[in-house]
């Protein structure tokens, strides 16, 4: 499985710089499980750009309305994990799926 921080498998939480993300306690709670911190730099508001474009890609492309939170877990991990990382283009990484981009780059390394 491939997730953003270039790591299988691993996790990564990217947020903006607000205080509930900055906080002791919920930096410990990353921590304690092993995620992976990513953080905006300062000032800087197109460091999320990425993720707000999935997250608002993810709700045009699987707008339908699911019954349970256990459908829509099912669905969001068929989304990503079936058509996203493996499928789906992306300008900002050359036109690749998220998992092509990454093969590029183990192989020119």
């Amino acid at each position: 499985m491939y997730r953003p921080g270039g790591a299988p498998g691993r996790l990564l939480d990217h947020s903006d710089r607000g205080i509930q993300y900055a906080s002791t306690a919920y930096q410990g709670l990353l921590a304690r499980h092993g995620i992976v911190v990513s953080m905006s730099r300062p000032g800087n508001c197109w460091d999320n750009a990425v993720a707000e474009s999935f997250f608002a890609t993810l709700k045009v492309e699987l707008r339908a309305h699911r019954p349970t939170r256990e459908h829509a877990r099912r669905a969001i991990a068929e989304y990503i994990e079936l058509f996203y990382n493996p499928q789906r283009r992306h300008s900002s990484l050359g036109y690749l799926s998220p998992i092509a981009f990454a093969r590029h780059r183990a192989q020119a390394s």
